[in-house]
């Protein structure tokens, strides 16, 4: 196993997207949403970069993260992005690759209990 901290942020981000998208569609098909038109409809409310951007700053001024968690956060954030989806900014965009960085982060060290704290912080639950 590789040491974390010598994983390229965007590929922590990689990860953390997909594991990111994973717990909030359980959460969705446990709140009894029974159609995949309106999963995906739901869904967008929490994957999207513009979502995930707003849930970043929730968690950033809420005093939710520790400074090791800002640094992952920070360092994929300063990536150099070659592209980005055209339906969000820049900036949203480079938030969102902060926020599933850390998702990937704490996947890649096997801490799960600290993904579900942050997804269920963002839950608000």
């Amino acid at each position: 196993m590789k040491n974390v901290l010598e994983i390229n942020s965007l590929v922590l981000a990689y990860l953390g997207d997909a594991i990111y998208e994973e717990y909030i569609r359980r959460y969705l098909v446990d709140k009894g949403i029974a159609s995949v038109d309106a999963l995906q409809k739901e869904a967008i409310k929490y994957v999207s970069a513009t979502a995930q951007s707003k849930y970043l700053d929730e968690l950033i001024n809420s005093d939710f993260l520790t400074e090791n968690e800002l640094e992952i956060v920070k360092r994929a954030r300063n990536c150099k992005i070659n592209s980005h989806p055209k339906n969000t900014s820049l900036a949203d965009y480079k938030k969102a690759t902060g926020l599933e960085a850390l998702i990937g982060y704490y996947d890649y060290i096997s801490n799960e209990d600290r993904i579900k704290e942050i997804i269920k912080r963002i839950l608000g639950e």
